[in-house]
């Protein structure tokens, strides 16, 4: 061989088995797969009815106000540096300022870790607490992020369910029987991803005193935040970090419909210095000091974002996604094979039972959305890739026309599929 080499069938380089079977099941995943089964001679256009980024939607367009805070951060070379791996202060202080408003104690820049996007807050934290032999507690349906990156960094899972015949509240009796002594926190998701579910005030107070009295934080997943339509108002966990440590995760890739520009936060909620004390604060600042961080310029931005934005922005996209989950719910009320438990409050989902029994040649919620791609152009999340086989997860938040004609679609499906018996 050329330069003195020699052939081997020995490379000692392989790849990690671990994170093959971390990433194998996820929704981009899944949604990718679904998306090969469309039959490409349907002169029709896709229905995505899977996905959770309406920012394509003329309806779901951004605010002006951020568009042009983005462009002016830009043009002032004022973040054109790294910055702090935490975030930069002012965007920071304006995330504390944001989030305070529903608190009642204060929040401070200290409390505010800037990331890229929601994600990277997941990861953080579930990093932070891996530890071996020690397991983490986690809704059922659920967010699959979640599963994935606990299985990557050796952290068990145990999962709780949540009630749909209760608008799918936590099973706190499960939450109790679940944990030991090496259970370090439960997760929350509110609004709720897959269910569209809002919790009340009371039960998110019955959530922390669990959490008290095992003796494990609250990770609270709110990006869904104020995207709430039902008669349900949303509360902040953080509102209970005086009973519990709180790590709320957020962004505005939801509520401002940007998930594109990537930047979440992680937030302490936890007047009492619990996190502090155990390590938690600087095991945070530890993992952020070794990986990357949001674009300086979208930080740069930011301030200017969570102030200013005019109240009719967030009024018009919660009118839009109230529109559409009347639309949904009514049109899956006239789909017999397919029940809804209850009618969405917040979010951009809803999950959806399905009865196999009233279908012929559908073995299961996967294969029904394998075939509901190829005969009808129409992409719906299949249950199993958020915890709960049978289901549907269907996100209303697209175009109300083409909600209508893609519910519409799923109708013809169900129908051309019943059992003639």
């Amino acid at each position: 061989m050329k330069n003195g080499g020699s052939p081997t069938n020995q490379w000692r380089f392989k790849r990690n088995e671990e994170l093959t079977q971390a990433s194998a099941v996820t929704v981009r995943g899944v949604l990718n797969m679904l998306m090969e089964h469309l039959n490409a001679s349907d002169p029709r256009a896709v229905i995505p009815l899977g996905h959770g980024d309406p920012s394509a939607f003329p309806s779901f367009r951004t605010t002006p106000l951020a568009e042009e805070a983005v462009c002016a951060a830009v043009r002032s070379a004022k973040f054109n540096s790294y910055s702090s791996t935490v975030g930069i202060l002012p965007a920071r202080r304006a995330v504390a300022e944001y989030l305070s408003k529903g608190l009642p104690h204060k929040l401070s820049p200290d409390d505010v870790f800037l990331t890229i996007g929601c994600t990277q807050a997941l990861e953080t934290i579930v990093t932070v607490l891996a530890r071996p032999g020690a397991n983490i507690l986690l809704p059922r349906p659920g967010f699959p992020y979640y599963e994935a990156r606990a299985g990557f960094s050796h952290l068990e899972v145990r999962h709780f369910d949540l009630i749909p015949e209760k608008d799918w509240e936590v099973d706190l009796a499960a939450v109790e029987a679940l944990s030991d002594e090496n259970t370090v926190a439960v997760v929350i998701i509110n609004p709720g991803n897959p269910c569209g579910n809002v919790f009340k005030y009371e039960h998110l107070k019955k959530v922390a005193e669990t959490a008290r009295k095992l003796g494990i934080l609250v990770i609270a997943d709110e990006v869904y935040s104020h995207l709430t339509f039902g008669s349900s108002p949303f509360v902040p966990m953080g509102v209970f970090g005086s009973i519990v440590p709180v790590v709320t995760v957020g962004s505005i890739s939801k509520r401002w419909i940007v998930p594109g520009w990537r930047l979440g936060w992680l937030v302490t909620n936890d007047p009492d210095g619990i996190l502090m004390k155990q390590g938690i604060v600087d095991s945070i600042k530890g993992f952020l000091n070794i990986t990357s961080d949001p674009a300086t310029f979208i930080q740069g931005a930011l301030p200017q974002i969570l102030e200013n934005t005019p109240s009719d922005f967030f009024l018009k996209i919660v009118n839009t996604l109230r529109e559409s989950v009347g639309i949904c719910y009514d049109k899956i009320k006239e789909i017999p094979c397919i029940t809804c438990p209850s009618k969405p409050e917040g979010s951009m989902f809803v999950m959806v039972k399905l009865n196999l029994s009233l279908l012929e040649d559908i073995k299961d919620d996967l294969d029904f959305c394998c075939k509901l791609a190829m005969e009808e152009s129409v992409i719906v999340l299949p249950g199993v890739a958020v915890g709960l086989k049978d289901w549907l997860r269907v996100t209303f938040a697209i175009e109300p026309s083409s909600l209508d004609d893609g519910l519409g679609r799923i109708k013809a499906f169900c129908q051309r599929h019943a059992n003639k018996q």
